[in-house]
């Protein structure tokens, strides 16, 4: 169960403090018995001493301003904009180019002559076919992920880094489409009026277990995960955590610094691999409460168990996203099989007719998983507060982050709808600051939920 409000606002940084001084006069005033039994007065008081003080140090700093985005920070926005308009229509006009082309087809006849069975043909098509857009996308993705980065101060990477990182992805996509791409085309073959629903329910347990094994066994192939290094910031964490009803939290920090100046926090994994990773780059350059505020927001995604959800979400617009390339996939391919090279949908030359199809229908099913991806975010800000009762905290702590990443803070209506997973810094900030608390006003206490479980993340040892 959740724990009382009381317990949570429980906050350890002052009172020692507080009492160290109490008993340097008291050894000068009393005796040794009157100190220890002070001593132990203070220690219960502690708590409620405790509790209070975040309140007035919120109160007496009132709201937390949202800074007017600097003009770097708004060409890097418009930039992105640009970059992400581009890349959408760039991933229709690409697969759409190589399908039609009959490029596609030219390198399943190679596949075929190499691999000789139905299996091999497509886990080689699928390589071949990734690699030959990777060669293309290389010069595109270079300004993207290396030269603009740097240009606005955003990257840390070293050239070679960043190249490793890209002939990394490529290796993991690779691996993945060489070992299951063969599920949905002999789906496809066996089953041509039905493939799209059996693909969706075979998908689920697929999500779950790339998510189970992601955090283990591909993330740490980019950066170094290990438990924090800040063992006292660790032990407030593992403490907000119990109080959160979480048993056993796992908190691992990533070394991004290599990588990136930005800050970030997420929740990964599922059953025994879930964990919240901070990078370091946040835990440099927030203080104790903020760091704390954030893993607020983090263990609100657990106790809600929002990774399930999302991969339930997920598989309802794969099911949507599929039954699209179905409708729209057969006409097609009746229509143009000469310029394709291939006459049916089975064939593993239409992955890039399939790519192209997803990515169109992905315009119009993106913004469903948006709009849920910003409320589950809002509501695990909402538990944020509730857990840690220090807004003014969580709201300084978004102004870094906006900052340190270069944000627009009120971006317009049109980057909301199409490409905000997260409600805008400045919706955020302004939620913290209509929740700060008032120096007339007692700690808000919140009955004990007898209904709600505790949630478990496994043990604190990294894996």
């Amino acid at each position: 169960m959740l724990p009382t409000l009381r317990s949570v606002l429980a906050n350890s940084s002052d009172p020692p403090r507080l009492a160290g001084r109490w008993s340097l006069v008291l050894i000068f005033a009393l005796s040794l018995l009157l100190v220890a039994a002070t001593t132990c007065l203070a220690s219960a008081q502690e708590g409620e001493s405790s509790r209070s003080a975040p309140a007035l140090r919120d109160a007496e700093k009132g709201p937390v301003a949202v800074p007017a985005p600097s003009d770097r920070a708004m060409a890097f926005y418009r930039g992105n904009n640009a970059i992400w308009a581009f890349n959408r229509a760039w991933f229709i006009a690409l697969p759409g180019i190589l399908a039609f082309s009959g490029a596609s087809a030219r390198l399943r006849t190679l596949a075929r002559r190499i691999g000789r069975n139905r299996f091999l043909t497509i886990g080689i098509h699928i390589v071949l076919y990734l690699a030959v857009v990777f060669v293309i996308d290389l010069p595109l993705s270079y300004y993207e992920g290396f030269v603009r980065l740097h240009h606005y101060g955003q990257s840390n990477q070293s050239l070679a880094k960043w190249f490793t990182d890209a002939l990394l992805n490529l290796a993991v996509e690779a691996t993945g489409g060489f070992a299951f791409a063969w599920v949905p085309y002999t789906l496809m073959a066996r089953a041509p009026r039905t493939w799209w629903l059996l693909t969706t329910l075979l998908y689920v347990p697929f999500l779950f277990v790339t998510m189970l094994v992601m955090p283990v066994w591909v993330a740490p192939l980019y950066n170094r995960f290990g438990p924090m290094k800040d063992k006292a910031l660790e032990r407030q964490i593992l403490a907000l955590a119990e109080r959160a009803g979480i048993e056993g939290g796992r908190v691992f920090e990533v070394e991004k610094s290599v990588d990136t100046k930005a800050m970030n926090a997420y929740v990964t994994g599922v059953f025994g691999t879930q964990r919240i990773v901070l990078w370091d780059t946040l835990i440099a350059r927030l203080d104790e409460r903020e760091v704390l505020a954030v893993m607020g927001h983090e263990m609100g995604h657990y106790v809600h168990g929002d990774v399930v959800r999302s991969i339930l979400l997920g598989s309802v617009i794969v099911l949507a996203g599929l039954f699209v390339v179905d409708r729209a996939g057969r006409p097609l391919v009746a229509r143009f099989s000469n310029r394709l090279g291939f006459d049916r949908l089975s064939d593993v030359a239409s992955v890039p007719l399939v790519l192209m199809l997803i990515n169109i229908a992905s315009l119009f099913l993106g913004p469903v998983v948006l709009a849920y991806s910003r409320y589950q975010e809002h509501q695990a800000d909402v538990y944020s507060v509730e857990v840690t009762h220090d807004p003014h905290a969580a709201a300084s702590a978004f102004v870094k982050m906006q900052q340190e990443n270069l944000s627009n803070p009120r971006p317009g209506p049109i980057y909301r709808f199409f490409r905000a997973s997260h409600p805008s810094i400045g919706e955020r900030i302004d939620y913290f600051n209509s929740h700060l608390p008032r120096l007339d006003e007692p700690p808000v206490r919140r009955p004990e939920d007898p209904g709600r479980t505790r949630a478990s993340i496994g043990s604190p040892e990294p894996r």
